[in-house]
């Protein structure tokens, strides 16, 4: 027979139940169906949703001091490596070679970095502390891995809102920008073709790229030397030629292994206390308001580049100035396809596209150096 006191150490956890714990499991079980049943971002969401759901479990040993889950996150979320190893891969996977045809759309990924720090003011505004309102910002370059080491240098306790935020949107990214890019455009201009001149790029200059850029971003803003240098290291790889083996691990399976860390990591720091409180609410419309913003800018940054050139720019391609890579190109190549079954866009959209890729991690760094913090 069982004794009122076994009794109790076996209803303990039944007891340590609360309201926070059981709305966390419910969101985990919601992030789960977004990324098995809608295929929403489901590399990072659904380990997000399992790291969510174990760390919110009453009396969950994962979240111990020297728990799995957070001794993932001691090993690879205080210190940035896991988010700069994906960095890596992301570089080893991107071909620059748009960007390089067509340099000045370097200023299209640029402007698709303007809602980053509107947004800043916004947060501040609404009580938000400085390297809070950074961390949020950051959230509308729509690129996962720069949100993270941002936010995780700058507010770590807001790290698992901004992160989820950052990779929801970017797999809403069909969703949201066909709208944008329809409200700021007229047909006539989404039906500008741009003749693509396939105009090879030398392998000594696709080497040389990563370098320059790595020496030129590293000297003018060194906050963002970790992410540049980890980006433009897997692309080095890549173009070299020279470490194939290297760049199919970097690509495959450690980008792998670290998206899975990177998500347990991340879920376990969306304990419902810590949560559910109305500036995750705020951080969720910020965070679609930098976005919103960004593509907008990218756009309407096109359209003047449009005008400069006599018609000769799609303003399409500006949407595809936020990171987003290569999902924002393609939808840009949808909606041109939709106008005008001819018009092909594809390349140049992936050279605003990866232009965006590097001015978020530019960014990245810009917020970090503004606040004061960095590795």
């Amino acid at each position: 027979m069982i004794d009122q006191e076994t009794l109790g150490l076996l209803l303990k956890g039944v007891n340590n139940v609360t309201w926070q714990s059981v709305v966390m499991i419910c969101v985990s079980f919601v992030l789960m169906y977004l990324a098995i049943a809608k295929d929403y971002e489901p590399l990072l969401l659904l380990p997000i949703a399992a790291g969510c759901m174990l760390a919110n479990l009453p009396l969950s040993p994962l979240i111990a001091e020297d728990g799995m889950l957070k001794v993932l996150y001691n090993m690879g979320i205080t210190n940035e490596m896991f988010p700069l190893l994906i960095f890596v891969g992301i570089g080893a996977l991107t071909d620059f070679g748009p960007l390089l045809e067509n340099p000045r759309l370097v200023l299209l990924g640029a402007a698709g970095q303007f809602g980053i720090f509107m947004t800043l003011i916004f947060a501040l505004l609404l009580g938000f502390t400085p390297p809070e309102a950074a961390s949020i910002g950051i959230i509308g370059a729509i690129d996962g891995p720069t949100s993270i080491y941002v936010s995780g240098i700058l507010a770590p306790h807001m790290l698992g809102p901004i992160t989820v935020a950052a990779y929801s949107y970017m797999s809403l990214v069909p969703i949201i920008l066909p709208p944008i890019i329809r409200l700021l455009t007229s047909q006539k201009e989404r039906q500008i073709r741009m003749p693509y001149s396939q105009r090879k790029i030398s392998r000594r200059t696709r080497i040389m790229f990563p370098v320059v850029v790595t020496v030129l971003v590293g000297t003018l803003v060194p906050f963002a030397t970790p992410l540049i240098g980890m980006l433009m290291l897997g692309n080095l790889m890549k173009e070299s030629g020279a470490v194939e083996r290297l760049t199919k691990a970097s690509a495959g399976e450690i980008a792998n292994a670290v998206t899975l860390f990177l998500g347990l990591a991340i879920g376990s720091t969306m304990v419902g206390s810590e949560f559910l409180k109305t500036s995750t609410l705020a951080i969720l419309i910020l965070g679609i308001i930098a976005f919103a913003v960004d593509a907008a800018a990218g756009v309407m940054f096109a359209k003047v580049l449009n005008w400069l050139s006599g018609g000769k720019v799609n303003p399409m391609i500006g949407a595809a100035g936020i990171s987003a890579f290569p999902m924002a190109a393609r939808v840009v190549q949808r909606v041109a396809h939709e106008e005008d079954f001819e018009n092909f866009l594809l390349m140049h959209a992936m050279g605003a596209n990866a232009a965006g890729q590097v001015a978020s991690v530019v960014a990245g760094g810009v917020l970090l150096a503004l606040m004061g913090a960095g590795g």
